[in-house]
């Protein structure tokens, strides 16, 4: 029995859907990380250092959303540059 084929959750289900885009956005994140903060191609060397350095980069991730989120600016919200009024 292949897990690939014969997965437990039914791929037509709400719930297979749901998994998708949990893992869909998990991937975006990665994927950031990587390519707009610069961590595919990093100089960093020990296991604390990057630790620091990707929670840095995710909190600067947060916090950049949470001012668009008070400036009204929802649509933009996930937007790594500067929003221009």
């Amino acid at each position: 029995m292949d897990r690939r084929i014969f997965t437990p959750i039914a791929r037509e289900s709400y719930k297979w859907a749901k998994e998708c885009r949990h893992r869909a956005a998990v991937e975006r994140v990665n994927s950031r990380l990587d390519v707009s903060f610069g961590f595919e191609r990093h100089t960093v060397r020990g296991l604390g250092k990057m630790r620091l350095r990707c929670g840095l980069a995710l909190c600067v991730m947060l916090a950049m959303a949470l001012g668009r989120g008070r400036e009204k600016r929802q649509e933009r919200m996930r937007s790594l540059v500067r929003s221009v009024s």
